[in-house]
């Protein structure tokens, strides 16, 4: 099978290469070939999108925001006018739920198959081939995609019709923005206190209190490490996503809208490429 990638990310990257490891015949499409040769060294790369669509059997994108998708899937040159008959898309990227229905019925029209896919875990899942994957729109392609899904991730879920595997993600994104304000008022709290906060974090992670964001995450925030894993200008599109579909519902999610309006203000002060454990910094300002 083979499967071609637009998106090279930093997840995206590491995704990739877990294929090639796994035995897949992988190739990728960038705008900026300089940028992406060195770590993907030995990788075939396709001049354009048309290219890479009519070479793969599978073409699995992953970029920054609902306009980037919309871009590889509808602009010149883009997937769906040059799909085949019997080839299947992959969308990754945390995106519109609505949009994954739109592309669903494009794609169909032209004989293929299309699935929302979005993943959590982070850098460090991207990297370990541990991913988390939610899989909505068509069962068969799915089951066809799955040794694909088991190159790059450890837990797969089908979760029904065409943006299902969206409306998922950006259901966990709401627990993540939960999380990780309660990991930084935590280590605010304990600071503040005078406790030692390192051998707590620890401590924390193991009882009622523990999540991936404390374990993961409170360490770095403790010493101001904000490199990322997960950009902040990303997490703060998820959660407009979100707080989007949830109006549609007529569904008021106040802690959720509580943390984004946090995260933008820190958007604001030019934290965007920070790591979201750079939320820290909320409180760090107001001390």
């Amino acid at each position: 099978m083979k499967v071609g990638f637009i998106g090279v990310g930093v997840m995206g990257s590491a995704m990739l290469l877990n294929l090639k490891k796994k035995g897949f015949e992988v190739s990728y499409y960038a705008r900026n070939y300089e940028k992406t040769k060195d770590k993907l060294q030995g990788v075939k790369y396709y001049p354009s999108i048309k290219d890479l669509t009519i070479a793969n059997d599978v073409i699995i994108t992953i970029v920054g925001y609902p306009s980037d998708v919309e871009e590889v899937y509808y602009k010149e040159g883009n997937i769906i006018d040059n799909l085949r008959k019997g080839k299947i898309v992959i969308d990754m990227t945390t995106s519109s739920p609505k949009l994954a229905k739109r592309i669903y019925q494009d794609v169909k029209k032209k004989g293929g198959f299309s699935l929302d896919a979005p993943v959590t875990g982070g850098d460090k899942g991207a990297i370990e081939g541990t991913l988390v994957i939610f899989v909505g729109g068509d069962k068969k392609a799915y089951e066809k995609c799955l040794p694909v899904f088991k190159g790059m991730g450890t837990t797969i879920l089908y979760t029904g019709e065409a943006g299902s595997g969206q409306h998922s993600k950006l259901a966990n994104q709401i627990s993540i923005a939960g999380a990780i304000s309660g990991m930084a008022e935590t280590i605010s709290y304990a600071k503040k206190a005078g406790l030692e906060v390192a051998p707590l974090i620890e401590v924390w992670s193991k009882g009622s209190a523990g999540s991936w964001q404390m374990q993961n995450l409170g360490p770095k925030a403790l010493v101001n490490d904000f490199r990322p894993g997960f950009y902040i200008k990303h997490f703060i599109k998820d959660m407009n996503l979100a707080i989007d579909e949830a109006k549609e519902n007529n569904l008021d999610l106040k802690m959720l809208t509580t943390v984004r309006d946090m995260f933008e203000e820190l958007s604001k002060l030019g934290y965007d490429e920070c790591g979201t454990q750079a939320l820290i910094d909320y409180y760090n300002r107001k001390s």
